[in-house]
């Protein structure tokens, strides 16, 4: 219901560092913990860290789909993915060239681009059914089995160093109340946002709360590309993408069928071309180089600026 515009910009501020700091702490008690439970490095970045960083979107999408905010729940989630593809990855781009592999490419850049096709085709009705939720889920399953399957290695920088002690059953609990407050205060301010300024809940979703819940990511992938780990930084972003789609989005059509914003479509077309150019960009030479980025980066200004323009 809104709190007001100045309340509402700083409940959006502070929204998203509950989402920040309650996902960051949620995934390194919880990996500490797995480890004291003999859980391998393996199983514990393959689920509790790739989990962790899709925990912003997984409350806010959850959240707005419980509360029959379709626009909000659907929006964030596309936003996202194009956030992750656009300014994110571009922006590590830009600031160091990004070397690729044929797993990645193919494996992982194949099935997101897959996804995001089954993804367009199924909300070309105007609507997300439960069973296409379903669907979707089990997907998430399937990706997860042919990881394990792989045995996918780990990259060691992305989990947290020692075993559980007592505090980390408390900093479980703040950081699993930090995403769900966050998450329910970005959608309330948010909403509050865009009825103050005449938008609609879909461009509210899809530009500022797509940025604020993938902060994670961004933190996460500059921080790798900085250190010269091209693998973290793009198999965060393309796993993040990958788990968004199928998991958080997938549950949230289960809980509750949505329909489709009117200019949803050209949104979920928007993603499905920036998934197929940045396997094209990661495939030709086997690097990500810094013109690719721009580029990337631009399409991510435009996407913007043509949904602030439609509304």
């Amino acid at each position: 219901m809104g709190f007001g515009l100045p309340v509402d910009i700083a409940v959006l501020v502070a929204s998203i560092l509950f989402l920040w700091k309650g996902s960051d702490w949620l995934v390194d008690s919880a990996a500490r913990i797995g480890r004291r439970l003999h859980m391998s490095d393996l199983t514990i970045g393959l689920t509790i860290v790739a989990f962790g960083t899709s925990a912003p979107e997984f409350a806010v999408t959850i959240s707005a789909s419980i509360r029959g905010q379709a626009d909000i729940s659907i929006g964030n989630i596309i936003g996202s993915n194009i956030f992750n593809l656009g300014f994110i990855l571009g922006g590590c781009v830009l600031f160091r060239e990004l070397r690729t592999t044929p797993s990645l490419v193919y494996r992982d850049g194949g099935l997101l681009v897959a996804a995001t096709l089954v993804l367009l085709l199924m909300l070309s009705d105007g609507q997300l059914a439960r069973w296409e939720g379903i669907l979707l889920f089990c997907g998430l399953f399937g990706y997860l089995f042919l990881l394990f399957a792989r045995k996918q290695a780990v990259d060691e920088d992305e989990l947290p160093a020692g075993t559980a002690t007592w505090k980390d059953v408390p900093l479980l609990l703040a950081g699993l109340a930090g995403v769900v407050v966050g998450g329910h205060l970005l959608v309330e301010s948010a909403s509050g946002i865009a009825r103050f300024f005449g938008l609609s809940e879909w461009v509210i979703a899809v530009t500022i709360v797509a940025a604020g819940t993938s902060a994670p990511e961004f933190a996460t992938s500059l921080m790798a590309a900085a250190k010269g780990r091209a693998g973290m930084s793009l198999g965060n972003l393309v796993g993040s993408d990958l788990f968004n789609l199928l998991g958080v989005l997938g549950l949230a059509g289960i809980i509750r069928p949505m329909p489709l914003a009117e200019a949803g479509l050209s949104s979920v077309g928007m993603l499905v071309g920036m998934c197929v150019l940045v396997v094209v960009f990661m495939r030709t030479g086997w690097v990500l180089r810094r013109w690719e980025g721009a580029v990337l980066i631009l399409l991510g200004v435009l996407r913007w600026g043509m949904d602030f323009y439609q509304h």
